[in-house]
């Protein structure tokens, strides 16, 4: 959703708003990528390797949850939130690919698609203009991705055809969310230009 930076406050510009529990959460999240991959190599932990992923599912919620409850919605916050998710995701799927249990096309769609949606998001946020926060579908995405390589690294022959679905659903809304953000950078852009001209 599109927010302008001048109708925002500021709290990045207070240090103490860095380091809250939301924010201690999210780094938590992504550090869990490192024994998630690690027990990965051993088949006799993979029920370990489910409760760190169930963990770090669960996490997601919380980080959101403390932040709002603690009126500590911070912009650190907004921007480390995904970027755990992201850290977290793209390690764990890298390792898959490489191992050749993921589809390596899902991987650099899903870097490239990120890269697109952040570069404009940190001109605009390096000039004042505009603040990236996520939406539904993005959060969506998120989700049913940590499905798509939950169901990668179990197999469940019961619902087979689940691994695929999710594959392509979490495509299908990472696009929808791309395209959503674009359509606010247009907003911001267009508004940026009627200030310019005024």
């Amino acid at each position: 959703m599109y927010k302008p930076v001048s109708k925002m406050k500021k709290i990045i510009d207070d240090p103490q708003r860095v380091l809250t529990v939301a924010n201690f959460i999210s780094m938590l999240r992504a550090s869990s990528a490192i024994p998630i991959i690690y027990t990965l190599n051993y088949p006799e932990w993979r029920w370990l390797t489910a409760v760190i992923i169930l963990l770090a599912v669960l996490s997601d919620s919380l980080d959101g949850y403390f932040a709002r409850r603690a009126h500590a919605v911070t912009h650190v916050g907004m921007w480390l939130d995904p970027i755990a998710d992201f850290v977290v995701l793209t390690s764990i799927v890298l390792y898959l690919v490489i191992m050749k249990m993921f589809p390596v096309w899902f991987f650099i769609f899903y870097i490239v698609r990120h890269v697109m949606v952040a570069a404009p998001a940190i001109y605009f946020v390096n000039h004042g203009m505009y603040i990236l926060s996520a939406n539904w579908w993005g959060k969506w995405a998120t989700g049913i991705t940590t499905l798509t390589v939950f169901l990668h690294i179990f197999q469940f022959d019961a619902v087979w055809w689940l691994k695929n679905a999710s594959l392509y659903s979490a495509a299908g809304l990472a696009i929808v969310s791309w395209i959503l953000y674009y359509r606010d950078y247009y907003y911001v852009i267009k508004g940026n230009r009627a200030k310019q001209v005024i």
